[in-house]
C-alpha cells in the first residue's frame, strides 16, 4: 500500500531488515520452546478441517449425511472437523476426502537449514 512503511514500495530500508518475515527466527523460537512439531500439526489440521468443511458446503452435504456416508457418528465427524484435534488418523481423513470426491496427498520435504 502506498505511504505505509515496510511495504513493497520501501524495499531495502532499515525497517524492512528489522522485520524480515522469512520465518527462521520464529522457527527457532518454536524449536527452543520445544513446540514446533505441535504447532505444525495444529496448522496442518486447521487447513485439512477447513478444506473438508469447504468441500462439504460446496456439495451441500450436511454433517449428518457425511457421518452416515463414513459409517461413523456425528460426534466423531465433529472431532474430524475440529481444527485443534490432531489425533485423527490418516485413514479417517483419507476416507472423508474420498467421500467428498477428493484425494488426500501427503508430502515430506527437507528442512531448510541456515
Amino acid at each position: 500500500m502506498k505511504g505505509m512503511k515496510g511495504t513493497k514500495g520501501t524495499k531495502g530500508t532499515k525497517r524492512d531488515k528489522a522485520f524480515d518475515h522469512s520465518g527462521s527466527a520464529f522457527d527457532s523460537f518454536l524449536e527452543e520452546e520445544g513446540i514446533r512439531g505441535e504447532v505444525e500439526a495444529v496448522a496442518v489440521k486447521r487447513v485439512l478441517a477447513w478444506q473438508l468443511e469447504r468441500a462439504m458446503e460446496k456439495q451441500h452435504k450436511t454433517k449428518l449425511a457425511m457421518a452416515r456416508e463414513l459409517h461413523t457418528s456425528r460426534s466423531q465427524l465433529d472431532r474430524l472437523l475440529d481444527p485443534t484435534n490432531v489425533s485423527v488418523s490418516l485413514d479417517t481423513i483419507a476416507r472423508a476426502a474420498q467421500a467428498l470426491g477428493k484425494r488426500l496427498t501427503i508430502r515430506m520435504s527437507d528442512i531448510k537449514v541456515g
